[in-house]
């Protein structure tokens, strides 16, 4: 593998990491099978290329990108929350109706934003190629999202939030408003999905309304597979198991298509994601049976 194309593996695993955040929220914290992420992904891209064109500042650009998957995430939790419609059913019509708003909101497929100033502009006259400090960058962001993510999963609306995702009827006993919980939650859950996919459009230089496809998978794989690699037993361990889930498994991605032997090619990328995501899934139970057999011994 080349380092351009590590440190591309790199940079991708870095903004995955964010939709590996959103993916803890909704999957792990609430219990909320939440399919909105292959939509608010694209969605975040759709509005930041869209204002960008249109000569908007980029930081607000990517602030109205936020914006708009937390409304996305809002509108999801409130169909199961106020309409009573089945979680996982809300998440898909959300999905659903996402696609058209994307198209609206960029009146074609796809949006190129060649040539147009975005965040990373400034570290294009910087005396390092872009291959290194586009990951250099985005890592400053991811830890710094982090740490403030960290912060509010322990606070006490955190923990609040927590308690609603693992135990709804005693967290209401204890007054605590979950059907609330549940929208903000959900709002911050997308919102972070949303961030990658506006800083993933200004980092390739488009928006495509289809970029979203799988990326639910993408996270799911991130927080399973840290998940096996990093023991979430505190809130720490957990949050950091996304980031090293995300980088790990675009870095198995990257690997196993440089790898002449194996005969990958790009269009394999959804069975080389399958098959990483059932090894998370079974690793820990094989770790366990391994346990099993060396206590009897």
């Amino acid at each position: 593998m080349s380092l351009i194309a590590f440190m591309g593996a790199l940079e991708s695993g870095l903004l995955y990491a964010l939709v590996a955040f959103g993916v803890l929220i909704s999957f792990r914290v609430l219990e909320f099978p939440d399919l909105t992420v292959d939509g608010s992904f694209p969605l975040g891209a759709a509005v930041a290329a869209t204002l960008i064109v249109s000569g908007f500042n980029p930081w607000f650009a990517t602030l109205s990108a936020i914006f708009a998957g937390a409304v996305a995430g809002l509108v999801t939790a409130w169909m199961y929350v106020r309409l009573g419609i089945l979680n996982l059913l809300a998440s898909i019509l959300s999905m659903i109706a996402l696609y058209s708003v994307n198209l609206r909101i960029m009146g074609k497929p796809n949006v190129a934003l060649l040539g147009e100033s975005t965040l990373l502009t400034p570290l294009d006259s910087l005396p390092i190629p872009y291959y290194i400090s586009y990951p250099i960058a985005f890592a400053l962001v991811v830890l710094v999202l982090m740490s403030l993510f960290i912060w509010f999963l322990k606070s006490e609306i955190g923990l609040a939030m927590r308690a609603t995702g693992a135990n709804p009827r005693m967290a209401r006993a204890n007054g605590i408003n979950t059907s609330r919980l549940i929208l903000v939650g959900m709002a911050l859950s997308n919102a972070f999905v949303a961030l990658a996919g506006a800083l993933f459009a200004q980092s390739q230089g488009s928006a495509d309304v289809t970029m979203g496809v799988g990326v639910i998978v993408i996270g799911l794989a991130a927080v399973i597979g840290g998940e096996a690699v990093i023991t979430p037993k505190t809130i720490v361990r957990a949050v950091l198991a996304c980031l090293v889930g995300a980088l790990l498994y675009r870095l198995a991605v990257a690997a196993a298509l440089n790898a002449d032997f194996l005969g990958l090619q790009a269009q394999d990328l959804n069975l080389i994601t399958a098959v990483l995501v059932a090894f998370a899934i079974v690793l820990p139970k094989l770790r366990q049976r391994a346990k099993l057999k060396g206590g009897k011994a």
